[in-house]
């Protein structure tokens, strides 16, 4: 069985921090230790060596007839057994235990008459040394840990910190902004340390600065050919048109159209690509606007306005946007094809094959076609960026029941003040 922990717990941050913190425990918790058993050994050394010191003369005045000093007596009562077993055996010994409610440290002889001679000697004092000293290794090795946990979590915290600053700014980047940079002051000032985020930080920035010079290079490029070839475009078309009428003018005429279409479109990108491109905002009744853009495209797309809406919009890019769309669905898709205004939702649905794989994931993309379809590939890329200036929402699913479904999502200030339920156009 798996366990799900939280979000916070897979963080940089308190990995390190539980790091840190269990090694410092494992450290404190070594040396107390160490410290510990040396302190310990050194007390019951010297309390050992003070009773067998009080033993050896206990025995010679028991060996002499005198009087025992006080704490000595023969079988005195609380002596442990197993250190009496050992003094009859004719073996000292010594052993700390508990008499009367103190600790004591005894140490035992052999007597006449298998008996046994011993001495007590208070062991108070020394345990309260061993327990302050523990207690005291407990509070400094707290006091150390917390120390150590909130300098480490302050350092790892900078640098999640500065990751975190460059995640950002890749998002940025992968969302269309090659302005971004990080900005490391790390990989400014050659006399700083440059250590391994100033160098993620660095190559961030190389390569949206690469990208975007190739970027704009391509841009720069795709007006350049499409102005050039604008100009020739229109004297050819003048002259198909003074051709004498048959099959093959037709044929020209059709392919000096296409390269026009192709050339507009290119155009259109450029601008579109720029990012300077400015909406004209007027207020539009959608479900009319929708009826004039199939009629324009001269289809048979079924109309269905679910909820009518009036929205604050540029009429010239929406309709550029669903004209693609409804083109986009009679070229490449199968009827019937369906738009539906449901408030400031459009969709457009056709029956066919549906999207292609990568257009679902990734989106459209610009002279790329799939399964021999026709076409350049720009109509949905120009629906796209005529969309994101509108401040519109589109997206490209395939539907569970078998075609491709298109839906444009007007922004949330542009919803209409009245709904209407209608029927078909």
């Amino acid at each position: 069985m798996r366990i799900a922990l939280p979000r916070w717990a897979g963080t940089l941050a308190v990995k390190a921090a539980v790091f840190i913190t269990v090694m410092c425990c494992a450290l404190a918790a070594l040396l107390g230790m160490l410290v510990h058993v040396s302190v310990t050994n050194q007390t019951v050394e010297q309390a050992r060596d003070l009773a067998l010191s009080r033993l050896e003369d206990t025995t010679k005045a028991f060996e002499a007839g005198d009087a025992l000093p006080p704490g000595a007596g023969v079988d005195p009562a609380g002596l442990p057994e197993s250190l009496r077993a050992l003094a009859v055996a004719g073996r000292r010994g010594t052993v700390v235990d508990s008499h009367q409610g103190r600790p004591i440290m005894w140490a035992a002889g052999p007597a006449a008459g298998h008996r046994a001679l011993a001495v007590e000697v208070d062991y108070s004092q020394q345990s309260r040394t061993i327990a302050g000293l523990d207690q005291s290794i407990l509070w400094s090795s707290g006091l150390a840990i917390g120390a150590t946990a909130l300098v480490g979590a302050f350092a790892v915290t900078r640098v999640t910190r500065r990751l975190h600053g460059t995640a950002r700014v890749a998002r940025r980047i992968s969302g269309g902004d090659l302005d971004a940079r990080v900005d490391d002051p790390r990989t400014k000032d050659p006399t700083r340390p440059q250590d391994e985020v100033a160098a993620v930080a660095a190559a961030l920035d190389t390569m949206a600065s690469t990208l975007q010079s190739k970027l704009l290079s391509e841009q720069r490029f795709t007006a350049d050919v499409a102005h050039e070839l604008r100009t020739p475009l229109t004297g050819l078309h003048a002259a198909a048109e003074l051709l004498p009428p048959g099959r093959p003018t037709e044929l020209v005429r059709d392919r000096v159209a296409a390269l026009r279409t192709l050339t507009e479109d290119l155009l259109e990108i450029s601008r579109l690509d720029t990012g300077r491109e400015k909406q004209e905002v007027d207020t539009e009744e959608l479900g009319a606007l929708a009826g004039r853009v199939v009629r324009a495209s001269g289809t048979d797309t079924e109309v269905r306005i679910v909820r009518d809406a009036r929205v604050e919009t540029d009429r010239r890019r929406l309709e550029r946007v669903l004209g693609n769309l409804v083109a986009n669905a009679h070229k490449h898709g199968g009827p019937p094809v369906v738009l539906t205004v449901d408030g400031p939702v459009v969709t457009v649905r056709d029956h066919g094959d549906g999207f292609p794989e990568y257009l679902v994931a990734h989106g459209p993309q610009r002279f790329r076609t799939e399964g021999g379809a026709k076409g350049h590939g720009l109509g949905l890329t120009i629906a796209l960026g005529q969309a994101e200036v509108l401040g519109a929402r589109l997206s490209f699913v395939n539907a569970v029941d078998g075609g491709a479904v298109a839906t444009l999502t007007l922004p949330a200030e542009g919803r209409g003040a009245h709904d209407r339920p209608k029927g078909p156009l």
